[in-house]
C-alpha cells in the first residue's frame, strides 16, 4: 500500500487515526498495540508473504540485542557481528542473489536458474534500522528495549516503514512510552501530509510523463533528452521528498515526530554539500555505521578518500542490483574526491563563484541521474551522448507537453529551491499568511483526489528499495 492511494486515503488512514485517538494516552501499549496490527496490514496489502521475513527479522534481533546486552568484552562484540552478518544476508540474499546469477550467467556462459522472488518491498529500510539498533545496543548508545512490540513498532511503524526516513532507535526510544496528540501537532501534521501529496502526485506524476517518454524513446532528440534528464531529477525529488513529508505528516498525526529527510538539495554548492542535503537519514547511517568505523578521516588523506569511495559504493549498492546504481555511487564518491583535492571548501566562500558552483553542481546531479535511471551503463553513455548531440527537432517533445503539465513543473522547478522557508518565516511576522497556509491545503487534497480518482500515471520510485 502506498500513501497515494485511494484505499488508503479513504479507508486505512481514516480507520486507523479513529482508533488510535479513541485509546486514552494512559494505555499506550495498547496504541502501540493498534499501530503494530496496522503497519503489519499496511505491508500486507501489498506483500502477503514477505511480512513472514520482516516478522522474523525482528523477532531475531529482538532476542539477539537482549542476549548481547546481557554480555561483556570479546564475547559482547562477537554477539553483535553475528547478528549483524545474518541481517546483511538476508538483506543481500533477496535483493542480490538473482541479479550475481544473472551477471555470472552473462560473464561466464553458464545456465544456472534465476530465482523467481521479487525483492520484498521496504526490506533495505527496515534492514538499515534494525542494524542501527543492534550496533547502538552493542556500542552501549542506547539501551535494549525488552517489550517485543515496541521494538516491533519501532521497525514497522506504517509512515517510514516503506521508504523511511532511516529512523534511529534512540531518536524515537521516548516517544514509543509516552507521547500525545495535539491540536497543533495535528494540524501541522495534515498540512504537512497535504503538501508531500501534492509534490507527489501533482509534481512527480507530472514530470514522470515526460521523464519516461524520453529515456524510453527509441532515438530521441538532444532536446528531448535534456527534458527528460531534467524531468527524472524533479520526479525523484518530489516522489522521495513527498513521501518523506508524507511519513513525516503523518507520525505528527500519531504524536511521533520523526527525523528531516531533506533540505533542498538542488541548491547546494558542491556534491559534499549536495549529499548534507539529500536522503540525509541515509548519509547519517552511513557516516555513523559505516565511515566512522572505517577510520573516517582520522588515518591520512589516502585512507580518507579509500573511505569515501567505500561509502559511496555501498551507497550505489544499497540502491539496487545494478551497475548502474553502483556507476552512480562511485561517481558521486569521484566528484567529492576531485572537490577536496582542488580546494573547494575555499572556492564556495568566494561570493562570486557560488553561482558557478552551483551549475556545475546541478550538471554533476543531473548527469548521475541519468545512470541511476537508466537500465544499463550502456544505454546511460548513448542517452548523455545524445544530450550533447545537439541534434534532432524538439518536436518528439514538445507533443508530450500540456499546459497544466508545464505548470506542474514550472511549481518544481520553482520548489526545488527553499522558497517555502522563506514563505513560513514571513508567515510568523503575518498570521494572515499562516492561516492561507492551512487554507490553501484543501483545493490541493482535491486536485490529489481528483488526479487519484481520473487513473492518472501514479509510480513510486523507491517503493522498489
Amino acid at each position: 500500500m502506498v500513501f497515494s492511494s485511494t484505499v488508503f486515503l479513504f479507508i486505512f488512514l481514516p480507520a486507523v487515526f479513529i482508533l488510535h485517538t479513541l485509546i486514552p494516552d494512559r494505555v499506550m501499549w495498547l496504541k502501540n498495540a493498534l499501530l503494530c496490527a496496522a503497519s503489519l496490514i499496511f505491508y500486507a496489502y501489498g506483500e502477503p508473504v514477505y511480512i513472514i521475513i520482516m516478522i522474523a527479522s525482528v523477532t531475531f534481533n529482538y532476542f539477539a540485542a537482549r542476549l548481547i546486552d546481557s554480555r561483556a568484552g570479546k564475547t559482547r562484540s562477537a554477539l553483535c557481528a553475528a547478528a549483524v552478518t545474518v541481517d546483511l544476508a538476508v538483506l543481500c540474499f533477496f535483493k542480490y542473489v538473482p541479479w550475481l546469477v544473472g551477471v555470472v550467467n552473462s560473464a561466464l556462459g553458464f545456465s544456472l536458474p534465476v530465482p523467481g522472488f521479487t525483492i520484498p518491498v521496504g526490506i533495505s529500510f527496515y534492514t538499515f534500522q534494525i542494524l542501527s539498533y543492534v550496533v547502538d545496543v552493542c556500542r552501549k548508545k542506547t539501551e535494549v528495549q525488552k517489550r517485543y512490540i515496541d521494538l516491533f513498532l519501532y521497525i514497522s511503524f506504517f509512515p517510514q516503514l516503506i521508504a523511511g526516513p532511516i529512523v534511529k532507535y534512540g531518536d524515537i526510544r521516548a516517544q514509543l512510552d509516552s507521547r500525545s496528540l495535539t491540536p497543533d501537532k495535528l494540524a501541522l501534521g495534515v498540512r504537512r501530509f497535504t503538501l508531500g501529496l501534492s509534490k507527489k502526485v501533482l509534481i512527480s506524476n507530472n514530470a514522470a510523463i515526460i521523464a519516461t517518454a524520453a529515456f524510453d524513446a527509441e532515438s530521441p532528440s538532444s532536446f528531448f533528452c535534456w527534458a527528460g534528464a531534467i524531468c527524472y531529477c524533479i520526479q525523484l525529488y518530489f516522489d522521495f521528498s513527498g513521501y518523506s513529508d508524507m511519513a513525516i505528516g503523518l507520525a505528527h498525526m500519531f504524536g511521533f515526530e520523526l527525523c528531516e529527510n531533506f533540505n533542498y538539495p538542488y541548491s547546494a554548492v558542491t556534491i559534499r554539500d549536495f549529499w548534507k542535503r539529500w536522503h540525509i537519514s541515509l548519509t547519517s547511517w552511513f557516516r555513523e555505521y559505516v565511515y566512522f568505523p572505517l577510520g573516517g578521516n582520522r588515518k591520512g588523506k589516502a585512507r580518507t578518500v579509500i573511505n569515501r569511495l567505500i561509502v559511496f559504493f555501498l551507497t550505489g549498492l544499497w540502491h539496487g542490483a545494478n551497475f548502474t546504481f553502483i556507476l552512480w555511487g562511485m561517481w558521486h564518491g569521484l566528484l567529492m574526491m576531485f572537490e577536496q583535492l582542488a580546494g573547494f571548501d575555499r572556492l564556495v566562500k568566494k561570493r562570486a563563484l557560488r553561482l558557478p558552483l552551483r551549475i556545475y553542481t546541478l550538471l554533476a546531479v543531473t548527469l548521475g541521474f541519468v545512470v541511476f535511471n537508466s537500465k544499463s551503463i550502456g544505454a546511460a553513455f548513448l542517452y548523455i551522448a545524445r544530450m550533447f548531440s545537439f541534434s534532432g527537432s524538439p518536436a518528439d517533445a514538445l507533443i508530450h507537453f500540456s499546459p497544466f503539465m508545464c505548470l506542474m513543473l514550472i511549481c518544481g522547478l520553482v520548489f526545488s529551491f527553499p522558497i517555502t522557508p522563506r514563505l513560513t518565516g514571513l508567515s510568523k511576522r503575518v498570521p494572515a499568511l499562516e492561516a492561507l497556509s492551512y487554507i490553501v491545503c484543501l483545493p490541493l487534497l482535491l486536485a490529489c483526489i481528483m488526479s487519484l480518482a481520473a487513473g492518472s500515471f501514479n509510480p513510486f520510485i523507491y517503493y522498489i528499495f
